[in-house]
Order: C-alpha cells, then structure tokens, then sequence
C-alpha cells in the first residue's frame, strides 16, 4: 500500500514516507469473523503468519509485500500465477490476520518467519521470490539465508540501498537514517504480549476509512478488506517497527555490496521500474533522475543472469497499475529456471 504511515514521531514520519512508498489463537482478529482468513494460518516460530495459497506445482511463487501493505495486494497477479504452478502471498506478523510477531522487526527476523511458516506448513522450495518496494529487500534477504531453496527473484520497483528518495523536497538515502543498532539473532515468541493500551492508542489510523489510488483498483471485497485490515490492533506498530529497523538493513546491504554472499550467483533475476521518478520541480531532478535509473540497474548486477524492465506505464505500484507486467516477468523467470536459459 503506497500511502504514508501517520506517525506520531518525527522519524516515523521520515521512514513511511520512504517507501511512499490479536494474537490469532480463539478468534481471528480483534474484529472477530467479519473477514475471515483467505488462507491459513500457520505457525512462524510461536506466533502465526496467514498464508495465502493458490495452485499447485513447482517451482513455488512466493509474494513479499511492500511497505503497510496486506496479502490481497497481489490479488492482481497471483490467480494469473496459480494456474501453472504454487504461489503463495501472505500477511507479516501483525499485519491483518497473522499475529504480532517479536522485535526488532529486523529484515533477517522476516525472513526467518516466512521460511518457518512455509515448512511448516508443508510448501518447500524451490521458491522463485516476488518483492515489491520494501518487500524487495525483504526478498534479499530471504535469498541471501536460504540460497539453497531459492531459485529466482522478481524485484519490482525496489529500492537500491543508495539510492535517494523525496523527503522535504530534498533528496535522501535511507541507508543514512541507520544509527548502527547491532541486529539481534532470529527471536520466536515466548508469551504473548501483554499491552493493555486500547486499539486507538495502538494504531492511530484505526479512523481512516479512505481508499486511496492505486488501491481501488483492487476488487471491491478486497478494498472492503483493506478497510478492516488497517484498522487492526496491532498494524501500526508493525509497520512502525519495520520502517524504524529497515535504514539500518539499508546501510548494512550497502556495506557489503561487494561480497558474494549478498549477491545472487546466476539465478534469474528481473528488476521492474517504474518510468518516472517523480522528482519534477526539484533544483536536482535530472541528476536524481538519472541516479535513479543508474541505480536500478545496478540491481540487476545482483545476478549474472539477469534483465532490467523499465515500465513507462506505470508508477511505484506495478502490481496494481500495470499487472501484466509484473504476471509476465515472473512466467520468464520460472522459464528460465525450469529450461535453466539465460533471460533474454
């Protein structure tokens, strides 16, 4: 979901405008069963993650959302997916029907959810990964500690880890928000969280009833979803604790660039842009414009078998603004794994 995260701190509201971007034990969410899962809940290390699964085959098409944004985001691209083989999309701890998850919400404590909740529930590599904005180095890192089970990647509309973004009409890189907090090892819950503060107090959107752009594109239950599912108990601060830890990921992939275990071999690897980097009226704006770009590239360096896609046609959310592309790089990416041919 490409809308900010209110925040009631300052550098909350720097790190949701980056992307622009109930513990489900008796009941399913705090609303009860108005919307019940679309998928299954399974269980990711003492808490449970809801996935999403459609079709059966190989290799297995796992979705990683943006920033805030739900399971049903997909709901554009996965059906196409599903008719050939398994695609699974799936909400983050605290996100709509998964329960909250522990903290730090680190890029290598997500991944270890995801991977756990996969076993667990019986769909096992290998897994073609399809992340979208933040979800994109989300899928790095996925790939980076389960490089074994992972076959292909479709980043799209990721962010480079130097590259800038818009905040106060000034161009930033995330990586420089990182105040160098050492990342703890992966965490399974213990005991539930014991907070006693309302649901207003835990996610000041609780109000916000507004459907916004590219959103309504979605199918009218899916939006009616979107309206519950922000509303939740425990959604604001998940999304918060993503957006706090994630400059320190940044500033981490940015460090060891270089090194192989942050690449990604020869694995296929399409890289989706949008056309334009909405940098208009900036003193800068053909310099960002063309970092932008540069950079982009640069991601498709992360495999030797690789190609980068820029869609004129649409912005930061192509899954939802143009998803045929999005169905069409990942069909060439299970091509090219399963005839094991270089992209062309």
């Amino acid at each position: 979901m490409k809308r900010y995260i209110a925040a009631t701190l300052a550098k909350q509201q720097i790190l949701s405008a980056m992307f622009l971007l109930v513990s489900v034990t008796g009941a399913y969410c705090q609303s009860g069963d108005k919307y019940p899962p679309t998928g299954k809940l399974v269980d990711a290390g003492g808490h449970l993650l809801h996935l999403h699964v459609m079709g059966k085959g190989k290799p297995v098409v796992v979705f990683e959302n943006g920033s805030a944004d739900f399971s049903f985001i997909w709901d554009l691209v996965q059906p196409a997916i599903a008719k050939t083989t398994t695609t699974v999309s799936y909400d983050r701890a605290g996100y709509a029907w998964s329960g909250p998850g522990p903290f730090p919400r680190t890029g290598r404590q997500i991944a270890y959810e995801l991977h756990t909740a996969l076993h667990n529930a019986g769909i096992k590599g290998p897994y073609i990964m399809v992340g979208q904005s933040y979800g994109g180095f989300l899928v790095r890192y996925f790939a980076r500690y389960y490089r074994k089970e992972v076959v292909g990647l479709v980043l799209v509309d990721a962010l480079n880890e130097n590259e800038k973004i818009v905040i106060n009409n000034k161009g930033t890189r995330v990586r420089d928000m990182a105040t160098g907090r050492h990342a703890p090892g992966v965490q399974n819950m213990v005991k539930k969280n014991a907070d006693t503060i309302s649901s207003a107090e835990a996610n000041p959107l609780a109000a916000n009833t507004a459907i916004e752009p590219p959103l309504d594109r979605l199918s009218p239950d899916d939006q009616k979803m979107q309206l519950w599912a922000q509303t939740q108990f425990n959604y604001y601060k998940a999304a918060s604790g993503e957006m706090d830890w994630s400059p320190e990921d940044v500033a981490d992939m940015y460090k060891n660039k270089e090194k192989p275990g942050y690449k990604l071999g020869n694995m296929p690897l399409i890289v989706l842009t949008k056309g334009h980097g909405n940098f208009s009226g900036m003193p800068d704006s053909v310099a960002l414009e063309s970092q932008r770009l540069k950079l982009q590239n640069d991601l498709a360096r992360l495999s030797t078998n690789s190609k980068h896609i820029v869609d004129k046609n649409s912005g930061h959310n192509i899954h939802l603004e143009d998803p045929a592309t999005v169905i069409n790089a990942i069909k060439q990416v299970i091509h090219a794994y399963e005839k094991q041919t270089k992209l062309n």
